[in-house]
């Protein structure tokens, strides 16, 4: 993959990319269909949908977007509107899939939605108790409950041949996370979890000749995170000296921040390794699998935030 994608790489092969409304999500998405894969592009903001389950952000990227950027790339983009919280719509989502394709050959849970209940820098380190339990364990809901339902009804569809694979999205690898508080108890469980999430579920599905591999990128530069230094993903770099009137100045990391398609090069990459079986129950950075790989970012690069083994701010 290094020096550009292998247009064919995933050509054939059928991905589904639950929270590939924005960020990471439509990032992974994007790199998929770079190797030509069918992508089904699930989250809650739809264009054409309801609009009564559309994403607690309220922003405007919807599920369309990134499946009509999966085309433009190469591959195939199909919107499907789903709510990852509600059991019902994930079967029917599975339903569907069974239907229409009739197996999985990946399925990535991208799914968070809890960026702003999390809270501002300021906020951090509050106490447990100190804490409102209702977003708390929203938080909870949002980043593992979402993850449990849709890996209970999509799995089946992996499982019945030899080859899936399995990508859990999180914050920091299960070894950076060990000995470091991340912003809040609820927060800090929530990602520690989705790592021991990829841990068992390997372990589940090892005997079935899939894969599972949990994997964070670094300082993403997401929509969201864009939209904080007042850029966009073409002049990033004028939120270093702070010149964007009106916004705050970018910490020195953010040298080191990545476009959402990195970690998608990375797990598009993973994707079609034949022997993918040797990450499984691994927990690996976006900049581990670029080196592992040779991908590189959209401007050519191979950032690695992680490096320094400090903190960083992520939204997704």
């Amino acid at each position: 993959m290094a020096g550009s994608p292998d247009r064919n790489g995933l050509r054939g092969r059928v991905a589904v990319v639950a929270g590939a409304t924005r960020g990471a999500g439509r990032g992974i998405a994007a790199a998929l269909g770079e190797l030509g894969a069918t992508v089904v592009c699930t989250g809650r903001t739809s264009r054409a949908g309801d609009p009564a389950i559309r994403s607690d952000y309220q922003r405007n990227e919807t599920i369309e977007e990134t499946a009509e950027l999966v085309t433009e790339l190469g591959g195939i983009g199909v919107p499907v509107q789903v709510d990852h919280l509600d059991s019902k719509q994930v079967a029917r989502l599975a339903q569907r899939l069974r239907a229409d394709y009739g197996h999985i050959d990946v399925l990535v849970n991208d799914i968070w939605g809890a960026e702003v209940l999390k809270g501002p820098p300021p906020t951090w380190n509050t106490p447990i108790w100190r804490h409102d339990p209702d977003t708390g364990l929203r938080i909870l809901r949002l980043a593992i409950d979402t993850h449990l339902i849709t890996s209970h009804h999509l799995l089946p569809l992996l499982v019945d041949r030899p080859g899936g694979l399995l990508v859990e999205i999180t914050d920091g690898t299960a070894e950076f996370n060990a000995d470091r508080y991340r912003i809040s108890v609820y927060y800090d469980l929530a990602k520690v979890a989705v790592n021991r999430l990829a841990f068992s579920q390997g372990h589940e599905l090892e005997p079935h000749g899939a894969t599972a591999v949990a994997v964070t990128p670094g300082w993403l530069r997401s929509e969201m995170m864009l939209d904080n230094f007042g850029v966009t993903e073409g002049n990033w770099r004028a939120a270093l000296d702070g010149s964007i009137e009106g916004y705050p100045q970018a910490p020195e990391g953010f040298t080191e921040s990545e476009s959402p398609r990195y970690v998608g090069r990375g797990i598009a990459a993973l994707a079609a390794d034949p022997n993918r079986a040797r990450w499984n129950q691994k927990s690996v950075t976006a900049a581990e699998l670029a080196r592992e790989y040779g991908c590189t970012d959209i401007d050519g690069t191979q950032p690695d935030a992680w490096a320094a083994q400090e903190t960083r701010p992520r939204t997704d």
